[in-house]
């Protein structure tokens, strides 16, 4: 009950701030009983005319903005959403930008030298007091380590944590209370909405995990030539703090400096573009945060990530999932696009295939013939996870968030070189893949693989055979020894025997069969 009513006090807070910014309509999506809209839209208080010439995503970020750091995070993550916010607000949140008023040096100093244990002196020759980010949840200084090599360091900001954990609760209190009052939104599940965002605040506030994704980012694309990820410093980094080094580039996002510098910004789009794929097919482990804030090119034309906190992760079949997606809408073939569906267990078996290849078809169709620069794979996948409800798909997040990257790294490219292909670009890339692993040697690879691995469980299966043999054996003794027990003579018991006997031994026979079916079942499912 108390958190009840403290949830309540604080949703009625945030409620009149959205109504400052007449960013209330989210309850219109909710489709919350007319009471309860009644009731919050009255605790809210009246608009304001003064953004009322804003887009309702552009009056939905400014409130969120004005909430503070979990809110920016929340309205991120809801960025990726476009099946529950609509796809032109989770344009407006994707824009929204993550910077706040630094904190002190003197705090940043602090929080250095209370992970480390050491004076700040004793750990860098040089430290710049002024931050060149600063973000919800850290910033960054510059610095020199006593190697004389130049770093940044990241420092969260004093007392997040605290604040996420507030914040946290009050959000799944928000999503429970939706699910209890529209049983309709469980498929969407709002709960697992905050749980996902919770997974990856807790990855984001432990500085240590930012670094490792940052080093197997790095070990990833060690040798290739077109795309970079700074080195961590290890020594130099703990849970509150990360080192990294420093690189020195030119901002994505600055197409004057790019072009003063001589670079070519289609070959820096089409860098960017397979190094993403690369990300997703190759290693299934992609940069999740790809905006202009997070890249930059060197002077050989190398594009350079930084910002690690936020990364995807797409197991195989996942991938391969979405490779035969793209190329059944590339290739118009909407009855293979619906059936890619239900074989991943995506769509429910009691749906049909052919209408869901006809909503496939009202997608892909009006693409059909438009030249391949004017077409968003990532919208594309947007609009395709809006036609969900009407066959009780479940949402993927990892999918969602897959999406979300896409539409970003697809507008950096279209920054840098307004003509970009996406096809042209990604199809050497995209085809040798689907060749290596969805072709008929891919096949043939798998099969020998999952065989090996069935032969590696033999030993296993067998030492569990014997276990449950030498079980039954024991069972079997036990209830012959209950029979000698009876007082009945031998010729008493045979006479007793017969067809009754055959039939109690029919059960152990049941067992061997039951044992053989489990050693095969074992041996060669997939």
């Amino acid at each position: 009950m108390f958190r009840t009513i403290k949830n309540l006090f604080r949703l009625i807070g945030i409620m009149r701030t959205l109504a400052r910014y007449d960013a209330v309509f989210p309850l219109e999506k909710l489709d919350l009983p007319d009471w309860a809209v009644k009731g919050l839209s009255l605790l809210a208080g009246r608009a304001s005319k003064k953004f009322a010439d804003h887009r309702p995503g552009e009056r939905l970020a400014l409130a969120l903005q004005e909430q503070g750091p979990s809110f920016i995070k929340f309205g991120q993550s809801l960025s990726t959403r476009s099946d529950l916010i609509g796809e032109d607000v989770a344009q407006d949140l994707a824009s929204l930008r993550d910077r706040l008023p630094p904190f002190s040096a003197s705090e940043a100093r602090k929080t250095i030298e209370s992970e480390f244990e050491q004076p700040l002196d004793a750990l860098f020759e040089t430290f710049d007091d002024e931050p060149v980010a600063a973000a919800s949840i850290a910033q960054v200084h510059f610095a020199t380590t006593l190697a004389g090599e130049e770093v940044a360091v990241k420092i969260l900001r004093p007392g997040i944590e605290e604040a996420f954990r507030r914040d946290l609760d009050l959000f799944y209190w928000m999503a429970e209370v939706i699910e209890t009052l529209q049983p309709g939104f469980r498929r969407l599940r709002p709960v697992e909405v905050v749980r996902t965002f919770a997974d990856s605040v807790d990855l984001e506030m432990d500085l240590r995990l930012e670094a490792a994704a940052a080093s197997e980012l790095s070990d990833a694309f060690e040798h290739d030539p077109d795309f970079g990820v700074p080195q961590i410093d290890w020594n130099l980094t703990q849970r509150r703090v990360m080192t990294i080094e420093r690189i020195r580039g030119i901002s994505i996002a600055d197409t004057a400096a790019i072009e003063e510098a001589g670079l070519d910004k289609d070959h820096l789009a089409s860098n960017l573009l397979v190094a993403f794929l690369k990300q997703v097919f190759r290693d299934g482990f992609f940069h999740a945060d790809l905006h202009p804030g997070n890249l930059f090119t060197d002077e050989a034309g190398r594009i350079l990530a930084v910002d690690f906190g936020i990364m995807g992760r797409l197991d195989r079949q996942t991938r391969q999932f979405v490779a035969e997606l793209l190329l059944a809408f590339v290739t118009g073939d909407w009855k293979r696009a619906a059936e890619i569906h239900f074989e991943a267990g995506y769509v429910p078996r009691n749906k049909s295939v052919d209408v869901f290849a006809q909503a496939c078809r009202s997608i892909g169709e009006p693409l059909m013939g438009r030249a391949a620069n004017e077409i968003s794979i990532g919208r594309l996948l947007a609009q395709l996870f809006q036609i969900t409800e009407t066959f009780a798909m479940r949402t993927q997040p990892q999918l969602l968030l897959l999406q979300k990257t896409l539409v970003v790294v697809e507008g950096v490219c279209r920054d840098l070189s307004p003509e970009t292909n996406f096809f042209e670009a990604s199809r050497p890339f995209l085809t040798e893949w689907v060749r290596e692993n969805l072709g008929p040697e891919a096949r043939v690879r798998d099969a020998v693989v999952e065989t090996a691995a069935a032969a590696r469980r033999i030993p296993h299966i067998l030492d569990q055979a014997e276990q449950a043999t030498e079980f039954l054996s024991a069972a079997g003794l036990a209830f012959k020894n209950d029979q000698d027990q009876n007082g009945l003579s031998p010729l008493q018991q045979r006479q007793q025997t017969g067809f009754g006997a055959r039939r109690r031994g029919m059960p152990s026979m049941y067992v061997i069969i039951l044992l053989v079916a489990v050693i095969a079942v074992l041996l060669f499912r997939g």
